[in-house]
């Protein structure tokens, strides 16, 4: 039986709880969230890379084109563009707890719907394509509401290696279910990858109500962990001054550019490969970066919350961990435009993967640093701008491509993107809050 173990200590406004699982074994509660928030999103991205996993074979099954397949795939993501700024607004006010808890079920059961649905409707295609677009609708909560939830809840100092680490989770799941669903699309059928990753992602959102959210034991812990009443509204005239500020303009852009470039990295790196070294494993270079992403994660939270816990100004540390995520990855990018062999190829884009995603305790972070009242909503803004920029800049590469015969223009665009994110962030980026007053709005904060 849990044994339940609460003290608080001041120290600048700042809280610590912590439980005991068993006799004389304690555990932060803030760990045990931070493992979970992991698991979730790993979950998240099993869910979502399921149908492109299995897009080959469902479109020789259902007998669908190119063009079909590519509608299909694609839909997710308009779905997923709609929902980000409502999806942190209702954090924002509920608790982006409850939002996360909810929309895992939804998609999670939807995720293990999807054969059913293929096989039982007379036009798969549209049923397909209305199921991604669903499963965009309710992904698109996820980020938004994490980043409510870590605003409201985790000092600043802290705040880096927490969303690092459930950052590293959406590398982990493209590992995951590119290793163990490839397998099983192999021995099972492509129905057996949605059937499993929906159920665990189903299962994973009751474990989270009943042991986290539900009992009386540990709704103690979640009183505290989630106090009502937290959340600050802002009115139209301050979301208008809000944008009216040139740190969180800086911010907007910056994500913008960052998440384009990586949109565009993930979605034509595999095609440079496969064109530039023809007989290259793909399990190597559709790996390997991914390893390298995890660890970097990590590092890069631990550095960010080291440095300022040692006194370093805030923002600062969000520069210069943009810096290494858009600047010196662009270094690596760029040698990708010359002549190179296969695992000099492999090796700078690992490198420029993993720098990459110092950017969760940079800019990701720095939105919570400006705005902790409303960082849902305003992270939902960011994502939803970054997510059409995507789109459009994954379209004219490819368009690049065709016209000029050389991976060096993508290359190049890439890199000028990011030198305009990095340079906009360097100049105007700041870590003060600018919402509302800080006399209006109290926030009990958690160690991890």
């Amino acid at each position: 039986m849990c044994i339940s173990s609460l003290y608080s200590r001041t120290h600048s406004h700042r809280f610590k709880f912590e439980f005991i699982l068993a006799e004389n074994c304690e555990w932060p509660v803030a760990r045990i969230w931070t493992v979970v928030l992991l698991l979730g999103t790993c979950l998240l991205y099993c869910a979502r890379v399921a149908m492109p996993i299995c897009a080959v074979s469902m479109a020789e099954r259902f007998s669908w084109s190119k063009r079909e397949t590519g509608m299909v795939l694609g839909s997710f993501f308009w779905g997923y563009c709609f929902t980000q700024v409502l999806g942190g607004y209702v954090s924002d006010r509920v608790g982006g707890e409850k939002v996360m808890l909810l929309s895992a079920a939804a998609w999670g059961a939807m995720t293990a719907f999807t054969p059913i649905l293929a096989h039982f409707c007379s036009q798969p295609i549209v049923s397909m394509t209305v199921s991604r677009f669903l499963m965009g609708l309710l992904q698109g909560v996820h980020y938004p509401s994490l980043a409510s939830l870590c605003s409201q809840k985790v000092v600043e100092s802290e705040r880096g290696f927490l969303m690092s680490t459930v950052g590293s989770g959406s590398y982990l799941g493209t590992l995951v279910i590119g290793g163990v669903g490839s397998l099983m699309l192999d021995l099972y059928g492509w129905e057996s990858v949605f059937y499993v990753s929906g159920l665990l992602s189903v299962l994973w959102s009751y474990c989270m109500w009943k042991y986290l959210l539900k009992g009386e034991g540990m709704s103690r812990i979640s009183t505290l962990f989630f106090p009502a009443g937290t959340q600050s509204k802002l009115s139209k005239r301050n979301w208008l001054r809000l944008f009216r500020q040139p740190a969180v303009c800086a911010v907007i852009i910056t994500h913008l550019c960052t998440a384009s470039t990586f949109f565009t990295l993930l979605s034509w790196l595999p095609t440079y490969f496969k064109d530039t070294f023809p007989d290259a494993k793909g399990w190597v270079f559709n790996v390997i970066p991914w390893f390298v992403a995890i660890p970097s994660s990590l590092f890069s939270g631990c550095l960010s919350d080291h440095l300022i816990s040692q006194g370093f100004d805030t923002a600062s540390v969000r520069k210069l961990m943009q810096f290494f995520s858009m600047g010196v990855s662009s270094v690596f990018t760029l040698f990708l435009c010359g002549t190179t062999t296969f695992p000099t190829a492999v090796a700078f884009v690992s490198a420029t993967m993993g720098l990459t995603t110092f950017s969760h305790s940079g800019v990701s972070v720095n939105v919570q640093d400006l705005a902790p009242s409303c960082a849902g909503a305003l992270f939902g803004v960011m994502n939803t701008c970054g997510a059409f920029t995507g789109v459009i800049m994954v379209y004219f590469s490819g368009y690049l491509i065709e016209t000029t015969g050389s991976w060096a223009s993508v290359f190049g665009l890439i890199t000028v993107v990011n030198l305009l994110g990095l340079g906009t962030f360097l100049c105007f980026a700041e870590a003060r809050r600018v919402d509302i007053d800080l006399a209006k709005g109290r926030y009990h904060n958690i160690h991890i």
